[in-house]
């Protein structure tokens, strides 16, 4: 069984390549951005509720594996921590865990405001592997 974790910055590529993993390969996608799809398909961001969104997708990676689903897990993942839960969850269900750094900038979908964008790029930690 196996578990990729696509990071990078907005813009990077992250979702694209993900879902084009998945379709590949017949794994699962999943992002928290897609906590914020609603009943109409359409992306609501909400602030408030982004560390829902992440433990949303935490849980729904966790239950894949549980099930012996290979997954692709597309989120910014800027720091360690924010990929600690599913190095653990690695472990535990026994995937392989690959992680995939992109650099790409094809443009910000989701319209991040530049602040939140220059936040996230002095975090990132391009080292983690």
């Amino acid at each position: 069984m196996n578990l990729v974790l696509v990071r990078g910055l907005p813009g990077s590529g992250k979702s694209t390549l993900a879902k084009a993993m998945a379709q590949a390969e017949g794994w699962h996608h999943i992002e928290a951005d897609m906590f914020f799809v609603d009943q109409k398909g359409e992306y609501v961001f909400d602030k408030s509720k982004i560390r829902y969104a992440h433990e949303w997708c935490q849980m729904r990676c966790r239950n894949l594996l549980e099930h012996g689903v290979h997954v692709v897990v597309s989120n910014t993942f800027c720091e360690e921590w924010e990929i600690t839960p599913y190095r653990q969850n690695a472990l535990w269900y026994h995937a392989s865990l690959s992680i995939i750094t992109l650099q790409g900038d094809y443009g910000n979908i989701h319209n991040v405001p530049d602040e939140a964008l220059e936040r996230m790029k002095a975090r990132f930690d391009w080292s983690i592997k």
